[in-house]
């Protein structure tokens, strides 16, 4: 079965996609100064307002625009829904815990739990469908839409919305980052000598799946092929890295047999490059055993800073963007690479026809997806 993409939604800290890909070609960043609680450092991040989002406003809004893009109506009843995210509604809670002694207001606490973009998906699109709701750290992007595309080829739907939301900057998660030594100081580089830590950014990026068949059937615009994808766990520790690298090499494997490709056919990885010293040496190593003649990569993490569970589906959301531009995008933020990598450092005109996306979260969890021109 051949799905493709009919649509997009997208919002991050440089705005919708269109204005997020322009100013990552611009080699601009939303990454700026920001102190969103007042018994916290101010520190970089990139936000999409003033003021930290809130998770289910930030999914209906692209939940409707996917859905607009796609030239379709609702209610969509027969379309199933993988939207996931790794914090989901962590800042409500933390707002009930702050309320303690004193009893918090849980008048609206169903509506809280981590499931909860899934489940306002549905109901926003009217889907009697099956509900997912993946959460694998910064590897939930891709899992979610590996999750729809199962979904899809198993018969259960023809039509899927799939993707992630992520709103994570709340006191715990910057403390949480902030104890482990993770947080970057000054800015986000990726791949670079200079690299100090990641950079909280929000996002979500959703997509519209289809059959081929139903696709063309009424006429939508294609985006994009999903090929294929590889999901794989370390089963090592918590957060730290395996540094052998095993696991994650066989998921990109994986998706590359799946997807009937081998590493000469990829003109483009879309990294998941978090800027921390750990991640990119070790994503560095993976890429250089995997692709020894070399392959262009990037990573965009520069530009809307680290969006945890949505990275991945904006990184696909990126991929994209290079296959209807013909174009890759640079790793905003890099000036000395420390790897002996093709990283793209200014927009690159090529053919793009077969893309890798990959992310790596905590837990061990590693994803790498498989894209196609059509």
């Amino acid at each position: 079965m051949q799905v493709v993409i009919t649509g997009i939604g997208f919002r991050s800290a440089l705005g919708n996609l269109t204005d997020t890909w322009q100013a990552a070609i611009d080699d601009r960043s939303a990454i700026r100064w920001h102190r969103p609680f007042a018994d916290l450092s101010p520190l970089p991040l990139a936000l999409i307002a003033t003021q930290p989002q809130h998770v289910l406003d930030l999914t209906l809004t692209v939940v409707a625009e996917a859905v607009r893009d796609a030239g379709l109506s609702l209610p969509l009843p027969d379309c199933g829904v993988a939207i996931g995210s790794s914090r989901s509604c962590q800042s409500q809670w933390e707002h009930f815990t702050a309320n303690l002694p004193n009893e918090p207001d849980l008048t609206n606490w169903l509506d809280t739990l981590p499931h909860s973009p899934a489940i306002a998906t549905a109901k926003y699109i009217g889907s009697r469908s099956a509900v997912l709701a993946p959460m694998a750290a910064c590897a939930t992007g891709i899992w979610s839409i590996a999750q729809a595309v199962n979904l899809m080829r198993s018969g259960a739907c023809e039509r899927a919305i799939a993707g992630a939301v992520e709103a994570p900057i709340t006191p715990l998660t910057i403390a949480g980052f902030t104890q482990m030594g993770a947080l970057a100081t000054t800015g986000c580089y990726p791949f670079d000598v200079r690299r100090e830590g990641l950079v909280l950014g929000e996002a979500g990026a959703v997509l519209i799946l289809e059959t081929a068949e139903l696709a063309r059937s009424r006429g939508a615009k294609i985006y994009g092929e999903i090929l294929g994808f590889g999901l794989t766990n370390d089963a090592y520790h918590m957060c730290a890295m395996d540094e052998s690298g095993t696991a994650g090499e066989k998921a990109i494997w994986q998706c590359l047999e799946r997807s009937h490709l081998s590493p000469a056919d990829i003109d483009y990885i879309h990294a998941h490059g978090t800027s921390t010293p750990l991640n990119d040496r070790r994503e560095s190593q993976l890429i250089q055993q995997i692709f020894p003649d070399g392959v262009a990569i990037s990573s965009t993490k520069g530009a809307t800073g680290h969006t945890l569970g949505a990275s991945g589906a904006v990184g696909v959301a990126f991929c994209l963007q290079a296959i209807a531009t013909q174009t890759l995008p640079p790793c905003v933020g890099l000036k000395n690479p420390e790897f002996d990598l093709d990283l793209v450092t200014v927009p690159r005109q090529t053919d793009v026809n077969n893309l890798l996306c990959l992310s790596f979260g905590f837990g061990g969890q590693n994803t790498a997806i498989a894209l196609k021109k059509c």
